[in-house]
Order: structure tokens, then sequence, then C-alpha cells
């Protein structure tokens, strides 16, 4: 692996690492896939084009990174890897997920669940938000990368502008074969893989019966205010129209302000 032009070690290694996670999360769900009679498509499907691209009902376009579909090329699940050293970088990275997914998802009927695997330094908050979004989430904890690439040598552990120590780093991690990067990867998702796998397949079993969970109403007045109401069934959304004077759905007054408590759930409190 060439060190030439290479002027921030740390961001390197860090590619270098995230790269071989990928590469080996695309292997191990490519053949769960196979084997269970669907496509794990981590590029796009369309001849001379790589970036796997998806739309919202709007026409924008999302990265993803990768998407199982089944033999029709419908949609089942969507995937995401990321990985950070810092935490001062992953407010951003998860809240493009919590953007991404719920519109994908909205266009994409056949989407029955969205998967990220994390891997460094998470605020818990971030990994709320998006468990808030309906993600679920492996988290490979940072200090299990460093016992990682221990292995080898090579010291992970270093402040953000000590580039001395990020530098020799960088020198002993390009010096490893292909079959020694590429098991930093394989050692990386063996931390999450058996759960990952019976998550997905779980998800993947038609035999339980569809229910219908929730029942959402939206308003939105021509003003932009938006309200929302959630019911357990069709018949409880159908008498709340029925009864309920539509015209005052937006009366200001009893909208939230800056100064009501933030909303808590039975996790919450349990924590």
């Amino acid at each position: 692996m060439a060190t030439k032009n290479i002027s921030i070690y740390g961001s390197a290694i860090g590619e270098a690492i995230g790269a071989e996670m990928q590469s080996a999360l695309n292997v191990f769900l490519t053949k769960l896939a196979d084997k269970e009679g669907y496509h794990f498509l981590s590029t796009s499907p369309f001849e001379g084009k790589k970036k796997l691209l998806m739309f919202d009902n709007f026409g924008n376009d999302y990265n993803i990174d990768a998407v199982l579909v089944n033999e029709e090329t419908q949609p089942l699940i969507l995937f995401e890897w990321k990985y950070i050293r810092y935490k001062k970088h992953n407010r951003d990275k998860a809240s493009w997920v919590c953007s991404a997914h719920p519109a994908i998802r909205r266009r994409y009927a056949s989407i029955r669940s969205s998967i990220a695997v994390l891997a460094g330094s998470w605020s818990s908050s971030s990994i709320a938000m998006m468990k808030s979004n309906h993600i679920n989430v492996f988290l490979i904890p940072f200090e299990r990368i460093c016992e990682i690439l221990l292995k080898f040598g090579i010291d992970f552990h270093w402040e953000e502008k000590d580039r001395e120590k990020s530098e020799r780093a960088w020198n002993k991690f390009s010096k490893l074969t292909d079959k020694q990067r590429a098991s930093i990867g394989v050692d990386m998702i063996n931390f999450i893989k058996d759960d990952l796998q019976k998550l997905v397949l779980s998800i993947l079993d038609d035999s339980a019966e569809r229910k219908i969970e929730i029942v959402t109403l939206e308003f939105r007045s021509n003003l932009g205010e938006v309200k929302e109401y959630q019911f357990d069934s069709i018949d409880e959304a159908i008498d709340f129209l029925n009864v309920n004077e539509l015209k005052d759905i937006f009366i200001t007054g009893d909208s939230l302000t800056l100064f009501d408590p933030r909303p808590t759930f039975e996790d919450d409190e349990q924590e």
C-alpha cells in the first residue's frame, strides 16, 4: 500500500479500516442473501454506474451503502456502514441516516427495516436518535478496533493532533498484506455478526401474519403548521375523523412552547 501523498495519517488509516469493515460486511451479507434466495446489492444494478442511488417521493437521491432485495428487485432492507474515530463527527453522520432512510421508506413500501453498523466512537444520543427513527443499530466499539489492530503491532490510541503516532500507525498498517488487512474487517464484524444474521433472518421471515400496528394521520395547514395523531387501529382513526371538527385542528393555543419538557418513553425510565 503506497504511503506517498498522505497528509493526514489518521484519516487515511480510518478510511482503510472502514473500507475493510464494509468489504467484510458485503461478503457476509451477500452469502446470507444468496442462501435465503434474495439479492444483496452494494453497487448500482444499472450497467456503467457504481453508486447505489435510491430516491424519495420528491426525486431527491441518496447514496445508500447497501440494500437487500427480492427476486422482483423490490427493496426489503436498507443498510449503512459508518466508521468514525471522534465523537464530534457522529451527530452529522447519524442525522444523515435519520433523514435518508425514512424518506426512502416512504417511497418504497416493500422496505421492512433499516440497519446501521456503526464502528468507532459514537455518542449515546446519536444512537438513540437513530433508534427513534426505527433504525436497527449494531455497534463495534472503538476499543474493540484498537484490540484488533494491536495484534499487528499497531497502536491505535492517540490524541487527535498527534501526527507522530498516527504516522507510525499508518506506516505499519500500510505494510500489512491484503490478507492481513482483510482479516481486520472480518474480526471487526465478528463482534456483531451472529446478532446481525439473526435480525436479518427474522426480517425476511414471511411466516408472521401482517397486521396494522399503527395508523398515523398528518394534517398540514396552508400556513405550514403540522399536527400528527397516531392510533392503534383503522377504526380508531375513522372514529377520530368522524367526531372531530377538523377545521379546529390547528388552533395554535394548544401548541407546545420552548419551555415544555422533552418527551419521555418507557426506555428512558428504565435507564
